[in-house]
C-alpha cells in the first residue's frame, strides 16, 4: 500500500480535515487526520493494518508475543494489529496523567512487545506507551503506526514502522503561521481524556 493509497483511505472516511486543530502534542496544524472516522469502518481498518502488519513480518526480525496501545486512540489498531499477527492485544491508559497497563492486562519480565499507535506527529504518546511496557518489565522490540506525520523524524526509542511517512507541518501556540492566527482553533485529540 503506497502513501497514497492510506491517504485515499482516510480521504474515502471523510478523515481527512483542514482547518485549524491542536493536536494532542500540543502543536498546531492546518491538517487533522481523524482516524476515528477510519476505524468506524471495520473493512477499511482491516486493509491498512494487513498492509502495516505485512511491512512489520517483513522489518521487524525480533519476535514478539504480545502488542500493546496508547488509549484512545491506538485501541481499534491495536487491536486489529493483534488479529493480523496473531498475538495478543492490550493497551495502557492514564492513571494520574501516566500510562500503565490496567484491567487486568499482563506482561511477563522480559516479554517481547510491539508497540501500536495509529498516527504519530511529534512520538510522545508513543514515548510515554514504549516506557509503560518497560515500567511492566517487558521489552519492546519495535513501534508501528499508520501514519508518521513528522515523515520520519519522530523519535521513540525504538525502531518505528510507518504504513505511511508524510511531513504535517505544525507549529507551537506561540509561533503561528498567520492563516491560524486568524482562525478558531479546535482539540479533537484524545490525550486530555481521563
Amino acid at each position: 500500500m503506497t502513501v497514497d493509497d492510506v491517504l485515499n483511505e482516510f480521504r474515502a472516511a471523510g478523515a481527512l480535515l483542514e482547518g485549524h486543530f491542536i493536536l494532542s502534542s500540543g502543536r498546531h496544524s492546518d491538517l487533522f487526520l481523524q482516524k476515528a472516522l477510519v476505524f468506524q469502518d471495520a473493512r477499511r481498518t482491516e486493509r491498512l493494518c494487513a498492509a502495516l502488519a505485512q511491512k512489520v513480518r517483513a522489518l521487524v526480525k525480533q519476535p514478539f508475543t504480545a502488542i500493546v496501545s496508547p488509549a484512545v486512540g491506538g485501541i481499534v489498531p491495536g487491536y486489529e494489529m493483534g488479529r493480523q499477527l496473531q498475538v495478543p492485544a492490550m493497551y495502557v491508559e492514564r492513571e494520574a496523567g501516566v500510562f500503565q497497563l490496567r484491567r487486568g492486562f499482563h506482561l511477563e519480565k522480559g516479554q517481547p512487545v510491539l508497540m501500536v499507535e495509529d498516527i504519530v506527529t511529534t512520538g510522545l504518546s508513543s514515548r510515554e506507551c514504549l516506557s509503560a511496557i518497560r515500567a511492566a518489565g517487558a521489552d519492546p522490540v519495535a513501534a508501528c503506526c499508520l501514519i508518521d506525520r513528522s515523515g520520519g523524524k519522530a523519535d521513540v526509542g525504538v525502531p518505528l514502522i510507518a504504513l505511511a511517512a508524510i511531513e504535517v507541518p505544525s507549529w507551537p501556540a506561540d509561533a503561528l503561521p498567520a492563516h491560524l492566527k486568524m482562525t478558531p482553533a479546535i482539540k479533537p485529540g484524545s490525550r486530555g481524556l481521563a
